[in-house]
């Protein structure tokens, strides 16, 4: 359904489409379809109001370009598949849909129709709210004020992704065929590889669920409300559209409402815009039509928190249809992506597929040729396809993630998935939310101007220069820090450890905890100045004042607000302790300042105080006592950004990783904030409003995303664009937010990172890692890990296929020769199990490289066994299968075709690929190089153990019959460890020859240093 909604203006539209609610394909559709139209200029889209804004040549009317849109959208609902077929790689949790048989709600920009007009809509009042017939009525034909739950992963859904891998389904056919030809032990021992591998994933991964889970905050369950004229408590499920909210400090919005009444109303809504200053609430209609959400100053939200004053508003939007809401249909919209180490071993284990079936048609049919018997060519086919596949694989790579996951969650970094680990090592661009991740989310004094000095303040000291100020040695500064507390509607109390408790809003909670760092004790100076009258500000006239009774009988006035106001009442003012007439030279000094702070994006309060004799009448209407006034000074206020974030910023770049800052603040406070932390990697920082976001179309965003360094006052909506443009630009990307508004982006990033202690759970339960202490330092240990874990896993699987493919070319070698089987099917399976799982495993937990952080991160398609690799294996397993059919030839001339023969192959082979596991901890350094490697004393222990369990294999009579093996004499044993070792000296001595060597040594030359990133 098309609807035209604004017309007015000729060449531009906007229209109403109710298929592109939530749909992101349909919004890419319209955009790049209708651009080729040369009639059309622009197409804007927007999946959460569902509205589509055109540009279009003048001499169409609006008629034409809705035939247009109904012709496009008729054409892209046909080319759509009638069930969904998008793999959803990592489905972290799902969205179970709430009653289906409500009837939709009305949809209007409620924020520009004057407020009689909305009560009349829905039939209510602030008077008597609606009648609790009306209620029911509205509760029943549009459901409960509820939005979709968020499911975490079941225990069955993660034991089954356990096994979603090609190797692992490759291992399982495997082991089918061999129990159909009678092969039970040989099968036993595939489903057990299997098996443990599911078993250690399983465990690891519940376990940060559970904990993640138990991080959930419990939410307000009740909200008041106008009911029959009566104002009443009601479960916030019940609350329906047209009911009139009474509004609190300290409660949290209930639904979406228009506001019709208020007092000093200010509400913090960094949840849900990101924007970090409680905002300003008035009952006024607005005006425009593209009013972004963080300007809506007459509406208040689901989920947002009322900080001061109080008020009420006709609820016109509830559930599923509140901003929220919309977010959290866009999060089930969002589509998670693959992770690069899930894609490389999909690769890996599909090349396997392709070998294992060749080697089995290849051996199959050169059997049959030599008058072998089918069912003892199919088993041998069947073995040989099972050596194709490294058992080891698919073990190793979720063993050592999970150890990677117990390594994070020391450092208090919960991990939901084993992928996550990885793929943020291979992280090209992190997206990090502004508000409580990178600043605390929290109002804090960082700068003072009085008596013409700047004074900072930081972790409770007051600075002038490099000289500590103490505030009770100085007492203009003292006075102002006075006057903050008194004039202030922050509740202060002492905790039973003689903490204080602060409760109140950003701003004044700010002021309090300044006076509590300067030594203050606010609850006693309140004391010995009992309030008697708080004037508080209003629409038109931004100041406090409050008034108090002194100990001489007079009283005290204080006063906080804007500074130019509060300096138009200003008469004097405090210089060396007298006090002085303010000229025009100081108020234009005042001006100056106020104009510098505020361009530090600080939020800026001028102070003043005077006093008034003892017979004031104390009339609230009057404010005559705001006359007169003595100045004290400037206060500046801001986020304050985390401790380390800018030593982080530095740490990523050196990494090279680019750092893009995500806000909801306005452009200029954004700003400051990334020149700060010197967020920008090249010389000019780039910022993009969301005014100009909005323009774009996807490819120009594409084009432009990794150009900029800030977005800002974005919407929900517009993160989820930036992260999937980057995407589209081929980058792989995190993000990190804590509120509701950055779901939709953790969930489409490729790792989302979202707070544990200050974060929202709708972040936390669609985020990979979750950061429990909110510390986001702790990211780059992670990025370190994950690089680690891929550099480590990479020398794996080298070494894995090189072995396995040794086996591949002794076996087929000699069957094409005609000199029987060196190695029969359960020997096989026993080699893979002895010097796969444990060797390997133990390469994976090689030492980080010193230079590990000092490198670019590695392309996402670059694949973790690249060309130049081939060459090099292919090297490897011949030098072993050379040396091992050596040995097999020797015992041919000696034994025959006999058990004996067998054992000198199998024992040979064995040993030389666990002496390899040496050659495979580096490229470039071998046993010959001066500089030697960091000790491995697990390597150590897999290489002794694994020798030990082969030996025991010989020496215990029950294994030795199951492997069909005989005891050696002196000189076998000799032969069977000249050809175990000479491979390795090969393979050592040829290391940093050849083109191998070459393009080694030209990666590692290329490497940039430490401080050139």
């Amino acid at each position: 359904m098309i609807k035209a909604i604004h017309t007015q203006v000729k060449g531009r539209a906007r229209y109403k489409i109710t298929e592109l609610y939530g749909s992101i394909e349909l919004k890419e559709y319209l955009e790049r379809s209708l651009i080729k139209n040369p009639v059309i200029w622009q197409v804007h889209a927007n999946t959460l109001t569902g509205n589509l804004l055109v540009n279009f040549t003048p001499q169409y009317n609006y008629q034409q370009i809705q035939a247009l849109l109904a012709k496009a959208i008729l054409k892209f609902t046909k080319n759509q598949p009638s069930t969904q077929t998008a793999k959803l790689i990592k489905p972290t949790h799902k969205i179970t849909k709430t009653h289906s048989s409500v009837e939709e709600q009305r949809t209007d920009n409620w924020h520009l129709i004057p407020t009689d007009k909305v009560l009349h809509t829905f039939q209510t009042s602030p008077e008597s709210g609606l009648s609790s017939q009306a209620a029911a009525i509205n509760l029943s034909k549009y459901g409960a004020n509820v939005l979709a739950e968020t499911e975490l992963r079941s225990n069955l859904s993660i034991i089954i992704e356990q096994f979603q891998s090609l190797p692992v389904a490759l291992l399982g056919v495997a082991a089918g065929v061999s129990i159909f030809t009678g092969g039970l032990i040989d099968a036993a021992v595939i489903l057990g590889v299997v098996g443990l591998n599911a078993v250690i994933g399983y465990v690891t991964e519940s376990q940060s669920e559970k904990i993640i889970h138990s991080l959930k905050h419990h939410q307000q369950t009740s909200a008041w409300v106008m009911r029959d004229g009566k104002s009443i408590e009601i479960p916030i499920e019940n609350i329906v559209v047209g009911d009139i909210l009474i509004l609190k400090p300290g409660n949290y919005i209930a639904a979406d409402a228009r506001l019709i009444a208020g007092d000093d109303i200010s509400i913090d809504e960094s949840a849900l815009t990101g924007e970090s200053i409680p905002v300003s609430k008035t009952t006024a209609s607005l005006m425009g039509e593209d009013v972004p959400l963080g300007d809506r100053f007459n509406m208040a939200y689901k989920g947002t928190y009322i900080t001061g004053g109080q008020g009420l508003a006709v609820v016109v939007a509830t559930g599923t249809y509140t901003e929220m809401g919309k977010i959290q249909q866009l999060v089930g919209a969002a589509k998670a992506t693959e992770t690069p180490l899930a894609k490389q071993l999909d690769a890996v284990g599909g090349q396997l597929v392709l070998i294992s079936m060749g080697i089995c048609g290849l051996v199959f049919g050169m059997g049959v040729m030599r008058g072998y018997g089918l069912v003892q060519m199919l088993k041998s086919s069947i073995s040989l396809a099972v050596a194709a596949v490294p058992e080891g694989l698919p073990t190793i790579a979720t063993t050592t993630l999970a150890l990677g996951i117990r390594d994070m969650r020391k450092h208090k970094v919960l991990v939901r998935s084993l992928a996550a680990v990885e793929a943020l090592g291979s992280v090209q661009t992190i997206c990090m939310d502004k508000t409580g991740t990178i600043t605390e989310n929290k109002m804090s004094v960082v700068e003072i101007h009085a008596n013409t000095r700047e004074i900072k303040v930081s972790d409770g000291d007051f600075l002038v220069g490099e000289e500590n100020l103490n505030p009770y040695a100085d007492d203009e500064l003292l006075k102002l820090i006075h006057v903050s507390v008194l004039c202030n509607e922050s509740e202060v109390s002492r905790q039973a450890d003689g903490e204080y408790a602060v409760t109140g809003s950003a701003t004044e909670n700010a002021l309090i905890y300044m006076a509590i760092a300067a030594g203050v004790d606010a609850i006693a100076l309140r004391e010995k100045y009992p309030l008697l009258q708080t004037n508080l500000r209003s629409e038109n006239r931004n100041i406090m004042s409050t008034i108090h009774q002194t100990h001489n009988q007079n009283k005290f006035v204080a006063v906080k607000g804007s500074p130019t106001e509060v300096a138009q009442l200003c008469q004097c003012r405090i210089e060396n302790g007298q006090v002085v007439p303010l000229d025009d030279e100081q108020r234009q000094t005042i001006e100056i300042e106020n104009d510098r702070m505020a361009g530090k994006a600080l939020r800026v309060l001028g102070i003043a105080y005077s006093h008034i004799d003892e017979d004031y009448n104390g009339n609230g209407n009057n404010h005559n006592h705001e006359s007169d006034l003595i100045w004290l000074g400037l206060v500046g206020m801001a986020d304050p950004i985390r401790k380390g974030a800018k030593a982080l910023i530095a740490d990523f770049h050196q990494a090279g990783i680019d750092t893009v800052m995500i806000t909801g603040d306005q452009s200029p406070t954004a700003y400051a904030i990334a020149k700060e932390l010197e967020l920008n990697r090249d010389t000019q920082l780039e910022i993009l409003d969301s005014t100009n976001l909005n323009n774009l179309t996807p490819e120009a965003l594409t084009a432009l995303s990794d150009k900029v360094d800030v977005f800002a006052r974005i919407s929900p909506s517009n993160k989820l664009q930036i992260v999937q443009a980057l995407q589209s630009a081929g980058k792989v990307v995190a993000m990190t937010g804590d509120g509701i508004n950055d779901a939709p982006a953790l969930k489409a990033a490729q790792v989302g990172v979202a707070m544990g202690k200050g974060g929202t759970d709708v972040a936390r339960e669609v985020a990979d890692i979750v950061l429990e202490d909110d510390r986001l330092e702790t990211m780059i240990i992670a990025v370190s890990r994950g690089r680690t874990i891929y550099n480590n896993i990479r020398k794996s699987v080298h070494f894995l296929l090189s072995t396995n493919l040794s086996e591949i070319m002794v076996m087929t070698t000699a069957t094409a020769v005609g000199i029987g089987e060196p190695l029969n099917a359960i020997q096989l399976l026993w080699l893979n199990l002895v010097t796969d799982i444990f060797p390997g495993l133990s390469l994976a937990l090689e030492a980080p490289e010193p230079e590990v952080l000092s490198q670019p991160p590695r392309s996402p398609a670059e694949p973790i066994i690249k060309n130049s690799d081939f060459g090099r294996i292919a090297f490897e397993s011949a030098v072993i299968s050379a040396s091992t059919l050596a040995a097999y030839g020797y015992s041919l001339l000696r034994y025959g075709m006999t058990p004996q023969a067998s054992t000198i192959a199998f024992m040979s082979l064995t040993s030389a690929q666990l002496l390899h596991t040496i050659s495979s901890r580096s490229e470039t350094h071998s046993i010959f190089s001066q500089e030697k490697l960091p000790n491995n004393p697990y390597l150590n222990a897999a290489i002794t153990g694994s020798f030990a369990i082969q030996v025991l294999a010989i020496a215990i009579p029950p294994l030795r019959n199951l492997l069909r093996i005989t005891p050696i004499n002196l000189v076998d044993g000799a032969v069977i460890g000249a050809s175990a070792v000479l491979p390795l000296l090969v393979n050592e001595g040829t290391k940093g020859t050849g083109d191998w060597g070459l393009v080694t040594r030209k990666k590692l030359s290329q490497s940039p240093k430490v401080g050139e990133v």
